[in-house]
């Protein structure tokens, strides 16, 4: 994923965030539970990125409140607690991240990991949701579909469509939209490499790409 400024964006991972980055003059490698996020100096971002790290069902009180001294969280109307659609059975917090990301930390109550209280950055389980410009969300998910990759939750619209499963998720939108909660952050439309599990090769859109995570 490209920054503006590595230098910046590797010290809100490890130092705002608490995560493990490993960093050269060219990259800054973050791990994220399961996951790991790769930022790439040297290219002009245009747009916002938008992230949702998942966390153990039962700690969002006290994600939210690890959050709130640390990051300036993002809200709509005065509100910053968002719940998803009841097919997803989700509550989600977003807060500010470098270069103007839209990051979220998201309960995923179908999913029951070990918790018992506390947060930290232990609690960050993995990168659940990448979101991704596609010219076309439609016809994007029927390539997918082909590929045997489906919708998720909601069924999927011109505007908006999540695909994929509880774990990981592409969250397909058209160029220009805004990332909720905000009315400003335009989805960023920046080359983007998504390694992933299981063995799927595919174009989204110019410069984002779906490969193997075996793969180089």
């Amino acid at each position: 994923m490209p920054t503006n400024d590595l230098e910046t964006a590797g010290r809100f991972y490890a130092e705002t965030l608490g995560l493990p980055v490993v960093s050269d003059s060219r990259t800054a490698a973050v791990s994220i539970g399961s996951t790991s996020l790769v930022l790439e100096a040297g290219r002009t971002r245009r747009g916002a990125q938008h992230l949702a790290f998942t966390i153990p069902t039962g700690s969002f009180a006290a994600a939210r409140q690890w959050l709130e001294g640390r990051v300036r969280l993002l809200g709509r109307d005065g509100v910053e607690e968002f719940p998803s659609p009841p097919s997803w059975n989700a509550m989600s917090v977003y807060f500010d991240g470098p270069d103007g990301q839209v990051l979220e930390l998201i309960e995923r109550r179908d999913l029951r990991q070990p918790y018992d209280s506390g947060f930290g950055p232990e609690h960050l389980l993995g990168v659940s949701e990448v979101g991704v410009a596609v010219p076309d969300v439609l016809a994007t998910v029927a390539m997918l579909e082909g590929l045997g990759v489906h919708p998720y939750g909601n069924p999927p619209g011109a505007g908006f469509a999540a695909v994929g499963d509880i774990d990981g998720l592409l969250i397909l939108v058209p160029p220009g939209r805004a990332w909720l909660p905000t009315d400003d952050r335009v989805v960023a439309d920046d080359p983007v490499l998504l390694r992933v599990d299981p063995e799927l090769e595919a174009e989204l859109a110019p410069g984002r790409v779906l490969r193997p995570a075996a793969s180089s």
